[in-house]
């Protein structure tokens, strides 16, 4: 006896197959900013020296806001050698040092002055803020819940205006449930960009903070639902 159940229902237990969809628009709650420290020397060990003093003069900032930094990385390092002709002969003219640095903060007020102040230091580049939800936000869930009660609610509205009611759910398919930023991990509010020249590397407190508006972030989730519906009445 064959009890592999067919995909379009019977008479007796007719199957009604609907999408439930979900939208949420709700505040950031990370940024990410890029920082990438460069230098320049005309000797490799002076170029280095300049590279690790200025990187540790941008953590060292970074580090001080506390709780507020959620996340810091270090990225790609690179010390480079630009090369001249002389004659037949190739030379090193000087050496350019470069480090990138990520991180993920909390509170946008303090990020506005952080970017400010990092945009300020010596031969040092800012890009950024991604916003973003964390991987774990309640949002998500919530998208997916919606998402789920809307399935339900759609296919009870099909069977009433057939005259009768859901059976039992056969199926429900996540499609997707996910934070969709229209450019990778966040759409950029403005990338933001500095190289200073010269000057002392001290800690800047004077600089004025950036206004930062956080951009509204997106939550889509949709989910396909079978059920099965107790046999309507088609009389005329």
């Amino acid at each position: 006896m064959n009890t592999t159940p067919t995909p379009y229902g019977t008479p007796d237990a007719p199957r009604l197959a609907v999408r439930g969809e979900a939208h949420l628009e709700v505040d950031p709650e990370i940024a990410r900013i890029g920082i990438t420290v460069n230098a320049r020397g005309t000797d490799r060990r002076d170029a280095l020296h300049d590279l690790t003093r200025r990187n540790t003069t941008a953590l060292d900032l970074i580090k001080s806001y506390g709780d507020t930094v959620e996340k810091l990385e270090t990225g790609a390092f690179s010390i480079t050698p630009e090369l001249t002709k002389h004659g037949r002969a190739e030379r090193v003219r000087a050496y350019h040092g470069r480090v990138h640095i990520t991180a993920e903060l909390t509170d946008f007020t303090a990020l506005g002055e952080l970017t400010s102040r990092l945009a300020d230091l010596d031969l040092t580049r800012v890009e950024g803020p991604w916003w973003a939800l964390r991987p774990d936000s309640p949002t998500h869930r919530r998208a997916r819940q919606q998402a789920v009660r809307e399935a339900v609610q759609r296919a009870r509205e099909y069977a009433e205006a057939l005259g009768t009611r859901l059976a039992a759910l056969v199926e429900l398919a996540d499609l997707d449930a996910e934070n969709t930023p229209a450019h990778g991990y966040g759409a950029p509010a403005g990338a933001m960009r500095s190289i200073a020249y010269g000057g002392a590397a001290d800690l800047p407190t004077e600089t004025a903070p950036l206004d930062l508006e956080p951009q509204r972030q997106h939550v889509y989730a949709q989910v396909n639902a079978r059920f099965t519906m107790t046999p309507p009445r088609l009389d005329p």
